[in-house]
């Protein structure tokens, strides 16, 4: 028996779109991130971009548990000394809320090429609208 890999101009790639609504960041992350690595598919091959795109819509309303709301910080350097700068995730989520599920996704896809071009399957909005329609995406649901 043959083991067949898939090769990333071959695959048939869907678009799926996904409410974020009250769902938990991780659990959302940690599924759209299987999505975009290909994993859901009976063709996965680990070195190949064989994923299908996704998009995300209402990530303003994503759910973050417990305290992590308040006391989970974003911190970024300026490269400068004393350039540490940390924000809130409250204050993250109503100022750039779709960098918050970006970023939750980024963090579970390989540290490659590969994972540099799997996060570009990824299109987070917002609010409700999204200008994918032409590629009829599918409803996902967990």
């Amino acid at each position: 028996m043959r083991t067949l890999s898939a090769k990333a101009a071959e695959v048939d790639r869907h678009w799926y779109v996904l409410d974020a609504t009250d769902l938990p960041l991780g659990r959302l992350a940690s599924r759209v991130a299987s999505v975009l690595r290909g994993k859901h598919r009976a063709d996965f091959t680990p070195h190949a971009d064989a994923g299908d795109f996704v998009v995300v819509i209402n990530a303003d309303k994503v759910k973050l548990t417990g305290k992590k709301l308040t006391d989970k910080k974003w911190y970024h350097h300026s490269g400068y000394p004393g350039g540490l700068k940390a924000e809130s995730y409250e204050d993250l989520l109503e100022r750039r809320p779709t960098f918050v599920v970006e970023k939750a996704v980024k963090g579970m896809l390989p540290k490659t090429s590969l994972g540099r071009k799997q996060i570009k399957k990824l299109k987070v909005y917002a609010g409700a609208t999204h200008p994918h329609s032409a590629q009829q995406p599918a409803p996902f649901s967990f």
